[in-house]
């Protein structure tokens, strides 16, 4: 019988600028490119993870009156060999211009359309990318 695999629940940005690219993270010491966000504190409700993680990882805040529930998913972890990542995605608008903070590395606006886009974490590949492409433009 297999172990059952360690599951990572948290709550993740998807932020999209006017030109349509997405804002991804690169956290320090990895290689996959992923939407911002991270773990819920005990008691914490999503919006507030949300709008904590985004200040600490990006040193700006997000509009939570104009917050969207994009949905669950679920996929392997980019950074945790074994494990499952399950997220709460959420359609927010930045306020204030993001910088790398904390254990982000490196920040990027994804153009949906790139051929050769850097690596990218599978629940952003195979969840949040397709569902952004279905979006109307």
């Amino acid at each position: 019988m297999k172990p059952a695999r360690q599951v990572i629940r948290i709550v993740a940005a998807v932020v999209v600028n006017d030109r349509g690219q997405t804002l991804l993270v690169r956290k320090r010491g990895t290689r996959a490119f992923m939407q911002p966000g991270g773990k819920r504190d005990p008691g914490e409700g999503d919006l507030d993870a949300l709008a904590r993680e985004i200040r600490e990882e990006l040193g700006c805040g997000i509009d939570v009156s104009e917050a969207r529930h994009l949905g669950d998913c679920r996929a392997l972890a980019a950074n945790e060999a074994g494990a499952i990542v399950e997220a709460s995605l959420y359609a927010v608008s930045l306020l204030g211009e993001p910088t790398a903070k904390a254990e982000i590395a490196e920040l990027c606006w994804l153009d949906l359309a790139d051929p050769d886009p850097p690596p990218l974490a599978a629940l952003t590949e195979v969840h949040v990318l397709p569902r952004l492409r279905r979006l109307p433009s």
